[in-house]
């Protein structure tokens, strides 16, 4: 039996005052083994769990975009076993996933470079973009071997070749996230206060919640309460008096 619907209102949340936006930084697999003599490649697989589990919430919930941290392109200097293993991990999650996230209605983009990403996982995340393109959910942002150093570099690129009037606006058009707004929130587990090379540009204004749960035991409960936090915050983007952003958003990039 599938578990009840999540709502805004079961969980005690102002429906109007959700965040349009939703950032995590997936913290904490390889402590989640390490604390149960486990070996750290079976912290990435709870850690896969609980993917599963925040794509349903947060769709449940209305929250039109989900971006998650899921390699960096500092994560290559890891033992290659490991890289091995977290490729292999995110294959196999595409294929058991992709039927299930095109019930829920979820929207798949990717986020970040293509190179150095073996061709068949590149493959797979690209059937699995394409098959959910028309999805009118949930759109969960991959950033798989994303950098945002990177990301900024490769935008300034782009822009010199543009050779048009740089403004912000015009600049983030040849950011990854184009087309996305920025995100209000940013979630990080397990306890560590770093943005670690996530969303340079786009984390100016974003409010930040540090949650102390390892990512594989982050579950629904601490989503919530995280958001919780969220709507207690005062957004004044440098001004004086709070903000309130309208609600309404085109919901895909």
């Amino acid at each position: 039996m599938n578990p009840p619907q999540l709502t805004p209102q079961a969980a005690g949340l102002d429906p109007a005052g959700l965040p349009q936006h939703v950032a995590v930084i997936m913290d904490g697999n390889g402590r989640w083994a390490k604390q149960r003599g486990l070996p750290r490649v079976q912290g990435h697989r709870a850690g896969m769990n609980t993917v599963r589990r925040v794509i349903r919430a947060c769709g449940e919930l209305g929250i039109p975009f989900l971006t998650l941290y899921a390699f960096s392109t500092e994560n290559w200097k890891r033992p290659a076993a490991e890289v091995s293993f977290l490729m292999n991990l995110l294959l196999e999650f595409l294929r058991r996933e992709l039927k299930e996230m095109n019930r829920q209605g979820v929207r798949l983009r990717r986020l970040g470079r293509r190179d150095r990403v073996p061709p068949r996982v590149l493959a797979q995340i690209d059937r699995a973009v394409k098959s959910t393109a028309h999805n009118q959910g949930l759109q969960v942002n991959l950033a798989f071997n994303y950098g945002g150093r990177r990301e900024i570099l490769d935008a300034v690129k782009k822009a010199a070749k543009a050779r048009t009037p740089l403004t912000e606006e015009s600049f983030g058009r040849h950011l990854y996230t184009a087309g996305l707004p920025d995100p209000d929130l940013l979630i990080r587990t397990s306890g560590e206060y770093r943005i670690s090379n996530f969303l340079l540009w786009q984390l100016a204004y974003a409010e930040i919640v540090v949650s102390p749960v390892l990512w594989p035991d982050f579950g629904e409960r601490e989503l919530v309460a995280a958001l919780a936090e969220y709507q207690r915050r005062e957004r004044r983007f440098g001004g004086v008096e709070a903000v309130r952003l309208p609600q309404t958003v085109k919901r895909h990039a």
